[in-house]
């Protein structure tokens, strides 16, 4: 078996046909469904509280703080009333050793220190007195009137929501593992680390990362249309669209207004199809499901997101490797290597090891198109540590890296057609964008993956060529910072979290 042959053995298995994405959308449109009528099912639905959609007039200042992975981040926006805003924020990695800690107060310990230093770093001139008097105060009484931060907590984890600023933990992910945090309320947890440092800070919303961005752009979004959906596609994946509180059967817990009858809907759609009546399974995809902390669930996740396409790229890769017929990163395809050069790959390679390859050099590989794929082939040996790459070698790489993304950008395209037609977008009688706000690594850095996703959206009947070019993909800068601060701005500033688990 030649490389040639051998490599289109393995992108065949992630070919993703037209028939698989339109029987795709209407899973997904079932299972819309079943999560609208009752709780635990595979698309959680989770009502979000938010039943405000912002139109760019909004104006003032708060804070927000974004735990979505494996960094940490405290902001502050200040809104000016035109679409504009002005962002200032920092960003810290979150030690390894407390997405394991033995409590849940150690992590939200951690996360109240990163909102002080933040403050008095870019707040202190203006809330020093403020600052100063709970510092120095034996209790916070007396305190409920000042003029204090509002701040809205994007936590990019399942929840269940109770209210605006009321949330318990449903389960961990993203690595994540505090069985000590499992089951209470997030806010509270913060809340009470925020109040052991006096701060001049309540948390007034909490907030999922994909509401947030949905937030933002309908902030930022140009023109009159309602932005309809934000989504994410990066380490995760998941959405959040705006849905008539009529159509949600299942009970909704908690006070919330009904003035405007929507609500934002947080999907939670990284767990689509955990049943896998429709998902495309390759041996790959299993063995990638066996080595997760969460074998069988979030397994939409695990066929799109970027946490997971660089291990199926290097499983993938490992099956060519173990084919004893096929010479891939061996000397026999060196054919522009000199006498000298031996083509092999060290045992040292992060290939071999379990989760060792980074999903960036996948779009190194789709972004390099010189004749001899230079960029690449320097990637494979330096990261990669393969030693005098050939041309084939590199072509073999680029075709088994780009057939795994290709499938997950056809997998995004289902997700958002299925709402468009769950909403209706498309049968509105005009030709006005169907605006759509998205974030996220994979599909803001990696080339050419928004317009994988339209060749997607045009394969789905119900949207095909005319649908698609209606729809308006729009990266939304900082969408989780800014979307959770807007909420914090329009929420009930006299609420206040209770400290009581």
């Amino acid at each position: 078996m030649t490389l040639a042959e051998d490599t289109k053995r393995i992108t065949s298995r992630f070919e993703l046909t037209d028939d698989e994405l339109n029987r795709g959308v209407k899973e997904f449109l079932q299972q819309m469904h079943d999560g609208l009528e009752k709780d635990g099912t595979s698309l959680s639905q989770i009502p979000s509280y938010v039943t405000s959609i912002p139109n760019g007039t909004e104006k003032g200042l708060c804070l927000a703080a974004d735990l979505g992975g494996t960094n940490f981040r405290v902001c502050s926006v200040n809104f000016n009333g035109d679409t504009t805003f002005k962002l200032t924020y920092t960003k810290v990695t979150i030690p390894k050793e407390l997405m394991f800690a033995k409590t849940a107060g150690q992590l939200f310990a951690f996360l109240a220190k990163q909102i002080e230093e933040y403050l008095e770093l870019h707040h202190s001139e203006h809330y020093a007195a403020i600052i100063r008097k709970r510092q120095t105060s034996s209790n916070l009484e007396g305190f409920e009137d000042e003029q204090i931060f509002q701040l809205g907590f994007t936590f990019s984890f399942p929840v269940q929501q109770v209210g605006i600023n009321r949330g318990k933990l449903i389960r961990w992910t993203k690595g994540f593992d505090i069985p000590d945090a499992v089951g209470k309320d997030v806010c509270v947890l913060l809340q009470q680390e925020i109040d052991k440092l006096k701060l001049p800070v309540r948390v007034a919303a909490l907030v999922n990362d994909t509401v947030s961005t949905l937030m933002a752009r309908s902030y930022t979004s140009p023109g009159k249309t309602k932005t309809l959906l934000g989504a994410i596609f990066g380490t995760g994946t998941n959405g959040a669209y705006v849905e008539k509180l009529a159509n949600i059967h299942k009970p909704i817990e908690g006070e919330y207004d009904k003035s405007s009858g929507e609500m934002v809907i947080n999907t939670e759609w990284g767990s689509f199809d955990n049943q896998l009546n429709f998902l495309p399974t390759t041996p790959y995809d299993q063995e990638l499901n066996k080595s997760t902390p969460n074998p069988g669930t979030h397994m939409y996740e695990k066929h799109v997101s970027g946490m997971f396409l660089g291990e199926l790229t290097r499983l993938a890769i490992v099956d060519m490797l173990q084919n004893p017929n096929t010479l891939l990163f061996r000397d026999k395809n060196s054919s522009v290597n000199n006498w000298t050069s031996n083509t092999a790959i060290s045992g040292e390679s992060p290939v071999l090891a379990v989760w060792g390859l980074e999903s960036a050099i996948l779009s190194v590989a789709a972004a390099d198109n010189t004749p001899d794929l230079s960029v690449l082939r320097q990637q494979l040996e330096e990261v990669l540590h393969i030693h005098a790459p050939s041309l084939d070698d590199a072509q073999a790489f680029k075709e088994v890296a780009g057939s795994v993304v290709r499938r997950a950008a056809r997998l995004s395209a289902i997700p958002l057609a299925a709402i468009m037609i769950h909403c209706g977008a498309l049968n509105d009688g005009t030709d006005e964008p169907i605006d759509i706000g998205v974030d996220g690594s994979v599909i803001e850095h990696y080339p050419f993956y928004r317009h994988m996703v339209y060749e997607g959206l045009r394969a789905i009947k119900e949207i095909g060529t005319k649908g698609a070019d209606r729809v308006r993909i729009g990266i939304t800068k900082d969408g989780s910072g800014v979307g959770a601060a807007l909420i914090a701005l329009v929420s009930d500033k006299t609420t206040l979290v209770d400290t009581d688990l």
